[in-house]
């Protein structure tokens, strides 16, 4: 419930990015976005975050380091062949 802008920008995005990615292939450049579930950063704050790692099948939130070496990854050549994703990272959730 409150959550029809979120989606509504969130599928947004997902479209700009297969559209963007199909527009630029043919330049050779690639076009992904990332969906992080829940990272280890301040902007988890007082959450509950015993409940929340209940309903994440890793249990665990991600890191800021995985994140970084996603996007690491992705901008490297041996992404080179990716284009036009949405990577959910989210330790099995969703």
């Amino acid at each position: 419930r409150g959550q029809v802008n979120y989606s509504a920008a969130k599928a947004g995005l997902i479209g700009a990015t297969k559209a963007l990615a199909q527009e630029v292939a043919k330049r050779g450049v690639t076009v992904n976005a990332i969906a992080p579930g829940l990272v280890e950063t301040d902007m988890v704050g007082d959450a509950p975050v015993d409940l929340i790692l209940k309903h994440i099948p890793m249990r665990r939130m991600g890191t800021v380091a995985e994140v970084a070496s996603l996007v690491r990854w992705l901008a490297s050549k041996d992404a080179g062949y990716v284009t036009g994703q949405a990577i959910v990272m989210a330790g099995g959730l969703g």
